[in-house]
């Protein structure tokens, strides 16, 4: 019995089974891997929710999300350190009166 079902999740399941392994088996590359894995997860819980599964796609979505926040946590607190306090600034400037 042949179905005529798209292949794309499936292939889409492998190649994100291929870069976990390529990431753990890699150590220099380990961390490239786990923001394209992450990134990858949003994706694919995006696909999830477009598709009409929506229950698994938002789990998926949320683990992306959670996960990239989490690799790029080095980069996120700097630049919200940085928003604060040109925020302030801006803020104590617009209290003066000329």
């Amino acid at each position: 019995m042949k179905t005529n079902r798209p292949n794309g999740f499936a292939i889409i399941l492998i190649a994100l089974g291929v870069l976990i392994l390529l990431g753990k088996l890699t150590p220099f590359l380990g961390s490239l891997f786990g923001l394209v894995i992450s990134v990858l997860m949003i994706a694919l819980g995006y696909y999830g929710i477009r598709r009409g599964n929506a229950f698994f796609g938002w789990i998926v979505l949320f683990f992306g999300v959670i996960s990239l926040i989490s690799k790029l946590a080095w980069l996120i607190v700097p630049v919200l350190g940085i928003g604060l306090i040109v925020y302030g600034i801006s803020s104590l400037r617009g209290r003066r009166s000329f």
